[in-house]
C-alpha cells in the first residue's frame, strides 16, 4: 500500500530549505505559481503568474500581479513570440545586455547550445535539450547565470534563424 504524506506550506518550505537557498527557486519547487512574462509577436507584454502552462495545449492563463488589474488573461500560443519564466517580475535593470556570441567555456552537460534570432530582431543564446523542428516550441535555459530568466519557451513560428552547436 502506498503511503501519502501531506505537508502544510511552512513544513514544505522547512524541508526544502537545505537544498534550495533562493526564495524564487523555493516557490517553484513547491509547485507554486510560475512567474512569467509573455511576449507577443506584435510587441505586447503580459506579466504575472501561471499555474497551468502546458506547451501541449493551445492556451494557458496569466494572473497579473498588479492589484488594479483583476482579470485573468487567456494567452494563445499562436500569438506569442516567447514565454519567459522569471525569478522576479520586476526584472534586473542593472544587468548588462546579453552577449550575442557563444561562450565556448560554458559547461551545459548533454544539452545543445542555441542562438535564436527572432523576427523582431532580438537574439537569445542558451541551451536546449528538446529542440525539434516539428514542434511548435521548445525550452531554452539561459547560459548567463545572472539573468532574471530561469528558462524561456520559444515559439518556432517567431524565429527568423536558429544556430545550433554541440
Amino acid at each position: 500500500m502506498e503511503k501519502r504524506v501531506t505537508f502544510r506550506f511552512d513544513q514544505k518550505k522547512k524541508a526544502l530549505e537545505p537544498s534550495i537557498q533562493d526564495e524564487a527557486q523555493l516557490s517553484i519547487a513547491i509547485t507554486g505559481p510560475n512567474f512569467v512574462v509573455a511576449r507577443y509577436k506584435n510587441g505586447k507584454i503580459i506579466k504575472g503568474s501561471t499555474y497551468n502552462f502546458n506547451p501541449q495545449r493551445k492556451v494557458f492563463h496569466i494572473v497579473p500581479r498588479a492589484k488594479e488589474d483583476e482579470r485573468i488573461y487567456e494567452v494563445s500560443f499562436a500569438e506569442l513570440k516567447a514565454v519567459f519564466f522569471v525569478k522576479s517580475l520586476e526584472g534586473r535593470k542593472d544587468h548588462p545586455p546579453a552577449k550575442a556570441t557563444f561562450e565556448e567555456d560554458v559547461n551545459i552537460g548533454g544539452a545543445r547550445k542555441v542562438k535564436v534570432g527572432f523576427v523582431d530582431g532580438e537574439t537569445i543564446i542558451g541551451a536546449t535539450h528538446g529542440y525539434d523542428p516539428e514542434r511548435h516550441g521548445f525550452f531554452i535555459h539561459p547560459l548567463d547565470k545572472e539573468t532574471n530568466n530561469w528558462r524561456i519557451f520559444v515559439m518556432s513560428k517567431a524565429i527568423k534563424y536558429l544556430e545550433i552547436r554541440r
